[in-house]
């Protein structure tokens, strides 16, 4: 939730974000005015109530003649005090509502402009060359036993899958890789929820103009996250922080639903745009002047991450137009699928500031023991089923066979390559 005090006190600089963001400047107006109005309400609620109370003690020393006058003004006042207070609860409702609508306000430096306008930062690791036709990973996942979409489809539809045999081992692999340098980086690991509370959904900004990609049950009132950033976001709701020894992080795992309504038509072959997937999410709660220098922490654990992983890759800058609601700036990281001939996202992290915090009412003391709203940071440390996509194209070898990372090796069993019809070797924990 956007801050009040700065909409009053630097309105031009709300409305500039708006415009960055290709969004409408005349909220910022009708936020300006909804709180006007709650002040206004509340300043007739405070005045209505000293009338009151003054007109209590009044009845205490009225003679018996003024008595009768007296009792019927303070009934009156009872009765005004009443309407202002259901008055003061409309205009805060009022103002909450519009509140809600503006989206966080962009950092100076995020790129102008929209989707297509991301600014590349930096480009990692050489594209491979093969010497043979390239095959996508569905083509090799199915012969190697580890991608069934046919019987994905036949049991839930449409963009749906089985992780079968050596990639339900990839997945697991992945997964131990993701949390063991999150935990070696300090991060606490958390299963997470992955069935939330609207409060939760609203709070991290992923309902409004995103619910259209979001699967709710209506009987429970509960939602399908889309990220575990929600659960985690919300898992320090309404609490006070200790921040003294820097930021709180947690590296969440869950399943993620979306349900992909904008995106007809695209990528309908593969594991690439799925409605179910796992992710290993990283998530950090800071004081606000940390913020930055946190968010390019998770940028560069992210960055580890897929050097591990021996793909090449590239860190845009993604542009004013194409932040979420609560982002006031976004790295994306874009790893390279050598069938599309391009760069696709693979991670992405976000600085949110004190946007969601304040919806959730999520604080911290200051050095001076006074309560403060923190900020709150998200990072993709792995998507698993667009990662397994892109292993598999980027390590294939002409036999048919896959490259396995060095760092993968010891969550597969030590084997250094996947191969069809392999025997499955358990894996073996690092000492």
């Amino acid at each position: 939730m956007i801050d009040l005090r700065l909409v009053r006190e630097n309105p031009d600089l709300v409305r500039a974000s708006q415009r960055a963001r290709g969004a409408d400047e005349s909220a910022v107006d009708a936020l300006l005015a909804a709180d006007a109005a709650r002040r206004e309400a509340a300043r007739r609620g405070d005045d209505l109530r000293g009338e009151q109370k003054a007109a209590s003690q009044a009845v205490k020393k009225a003679t018996p003649e003024e008595r009768p006058a007296v009792l019927e003004r303070a009934k009156a006042l009872a009765a005004e005090v009443k309407q202002a207070e259901e008055a003061q609860r409309e205009a805060d409702a009022a103002l909450r509502e519009v509140q809600l609508r503006i989206p966080n306000v962009v950092h100076d430096d995020v790129p102008p402009g929209g989707e297509d306008d991301a600014v590349t930062l930096r480009t990692v690791g050489e594209v491979p060359t093969y010497d043979f036709p390239v095959r996508d990973h569905i083509e090799i996942g199915e012969a190697l036993g580890a991608i069934d979409m046919e019987r994905g489809a036949k049991v839930s539809g449409s963009r749906f899958y089985f992780l079968t045999g050596p990639g339900a081992l990839l997945e697991f692999a992945l997964a131990q890789l993701a949390i063991s340098r999150a935990v070696a980086a300090g991060f606490t690991p958390v299963i997470a929820p992955a069935l939330v509370k609207p409060s939760a959904m609203e709070g991290t900004g992923f309902l409004g103009e995103h619910d259209e990609e979001v699967y709710r049950i209506e009987r429970d009132d509960l939602y399908l996250v889309g990220t575990s950033e929600v659960a985690l976001a919300g898992m320090h709701a309404n609490e006070v922080l200790d921040l003294s020894k820097g930021p709180k992080r947690y590296a969440g795992w869950s399943s993620c639903f979306r349900r992909e309504a904008g995106s007809y038509g695209k990528d309908t072959r593969g594991i690439i745009r799925v409605h179910w997937f796992d992710k290993v999410e990283m998530f950090s709660f800071c004081a606000p002047e940390d913020a930055a220098a946190e968010h390019l922490r998770l940028l560069q654990w992210e960055e580890e991450f897929l050097q591990a992983l021996e793909l090449p890759y590239r860190v845009v800058d993604i542009a004013a137009g194409d932040l979420g609601t609560s982002a006031a700036r976004k790295y994306d990281i874009e790893a390279w699928f050598p069938t599309q001939g391009t760069y696709r996202e693979l991670t992405s992290t976000s600085d949110c500031t004190t946007f969601q915090a304040r919806r959730l009412t999520i604080r911290y003391r200051d050095a001076d023991g006074k309560n403060q709203t923190a900020a709150t940071l998200n990072g993709t440390l792995c998507a698993i089923a667009r990662t397994i996509a892109c292993l598999l194209e980027v390590h294939q070898r002409a036999d048919g066979s896959v490259h396995v990372p060095v760092a993968l090796r010891p969550w597969l069993g030590g084997v250094e390559a996947l191969t069809p019809g392999m025997t499955l070797v358990a894996p073996v924990p690092t000492a």
